[in-house]
């Protein structure tokens, strides 16, 4: 994996276990030498993943939705800056320009990449790994109600192991490295489906 894409908030919650992680995970790709493409902001966690993988050394390459730049105060330094006209373009590039996705701590921006990314390779329109950082146990419910919707017959079971889970980073990306694609739904026929 040369590129990871980077999904979390532009916010800063009080406990410091949030941005410390973030800071924690733009550092430690850095150091690998895996570049982290990112939201382009410089606020909250967004900001503290960026500044950390710079300081690092390591690439970072921010894309924001035109309408956003001032919103989420733009990341100027970057080493690459793409500014897009919508959403769907930005995970768009997300997707184009990374070889897997982590989504640590966010809002509803964040949930929405994730599940986009997890919606994608199940469909096939993309087949890299799609990794949940479970920083401080903040994605429990959302990892109780992933396994629920599989329970239930809404998740088919060779689409289960898309979502990759770990509480660390070490485990996450070993567990990412080992990843094989699953049967797509777009490669299934209707007997399959």
């Amino acid at each position: 994996m040369n590129r990871l894409a980077i999904y979390c908030g532009s916010a800063t919650p009080t406990d410091p276990v949030y941005i410390e992680s973030a800071r924690m995970v733009g550092r430690t790709l850095a150091q690998r030498g895996i570049g982290v493409v990112y939201g382009g902001g410089r606020l909250g966690l967004m900001g503290a993943v960026a500044d950390a993988a710079l300081e690092a050394g390591g690439e970072v390459i921010g894309v924001i939705p035109d309408a956003l730049v001032n919103a989420e105060v733009a990341h100027c330094g970057c080493t690459a800056l793409h500014t897009v006209q919508t959403m769907h373009q930005r995970k768009q590039l997300f997707t184009d320009l990374s070889d897997g996705f982590i989504s640590i701590p966010g809002g509803v921006g964040t949930m929405d990449e994730l599940w986009e990314a997890v919606s994608w390779a199940q469909l096939g329109y993309h087949e890299k790994p799609v990794g949940l950082l479970n920083i401080a146990g903040y994605y429990d419910h959302l990892i109780a109600f992933a396994e629920h919707m599989a329970e239930v017959g809404f998740v088919r079971p060779q689409h289960r192991g898309i979502l990759i889970v770990d509480d660390t980073l070490d485990g996450l990306l070993a567990k990412m490295a080992e990843y094989k694609p699953h049967t797509t739904i777009f490669r299934m026929t209707s007997d399959q489906l």
